[in-house]
């Protein structure tokens, strides 16, 4: 870990717990209304120790949500004996309503977001991934915190695991790493995210180009995109 080095805050920045959630259930494509609790509770934690592992401070709502998973994965435990109050409830509404509202709540984001805007042609600006598109029909969309937090520990599984951390040599900061993508981006515009991890970087050097990315994600430097069919992440200077 690189505690005493740096540490990157995400509160009002990135996502929060529900989009957590929502990454989680996407990725494993789970039924909102036959949610596996016990696998879900499990996925979740995992990402927030890694988190912490990461030395990544998160907003308490994320605490918030984890206990809320764990009491519900424990009612689902309890035995239902007649005449308890609520004992057709399924114990994993209290969670699948709120995904619910929030999905409804999210699409209509995306749907108002994709209205055209008075004026908005005034001042022109390339969109976003318009050189990453090879076909007219493929895609690209925005990405956070949670597809990036699974693009890095693919890149982590392929160190191999006797290569550990060395803390007592002074070697790039997170800010001398900010700087060195920002060079990359001032000449190239945009680079793909796997690019960043040069071959032979030892593990630390890795998660301080993690790191990186995600301050400058934090600082408005960046924004993150990925090519829907292909799957690739690439970085946009802004």
């Amino acid at each position: 870990m690189i505690n005493e080095d740096y540490k990157v805050i995400l509160e009002n920045v990135f996502e929060g717990p529900m989009d957590l959630l929502v990454h989680l259930i996407r990725k494993n494509e789970l039924d909102i209304y036959d949610i596996p609790i016990a696998f879900l509770t499990e996925q979740y934690l995992s990402y927030i120790e890694w988190m912490k592992s990461m030395n990544i401070d998160f907003a308490s709502d994320f605490i918030v949500m984890a206990s809320s998973l764990t009491k519900i994965k424990s009612r689902m435990l309890l035995p239902v004996h007649e005449g308890d109050e609520d004992e057709d409830e399924d114990p994993r509404m209290a969670i699948a309503r709120p995904i619910e509202e929030y999905l409804q709540m999210q699409a209509a984001a995306e749907e108002l977001a994709g209205r055209p805007l008075k004026g908005e042609h005034i001042f022109t600006r390339t969109p976003l991934g318009s050189k990453f598109l090879t076909n007219p029909e493929d895609e690209v969309i925005q990405v956070g915190l949670f597809e990036l937090i699974d693009a890095f520990q693919k890149i982590l599984e392929k160190i191999p695991a006797e290569h550990k951390v060395d803390l007592t040599t002074d070697r790039m900061s997170v800010k001398e790493r900010i700087n060195e993508i920002v060079d990359v981006l001032q000449k190239e515009e945009s680079i793909v995210f796997t690019d960043l991890f040069r071959d032979g970087s030892t593990k630390r050097e890795i998660i301080i180009t993690f790191l990186a990315v995600l301050e400058m994600t934090k600082l408005c430097l960046i924004q993150v995109a990925q090519h829907v069919q292909s799957g690739i992440i690439r970085l946009f200077y802004i």
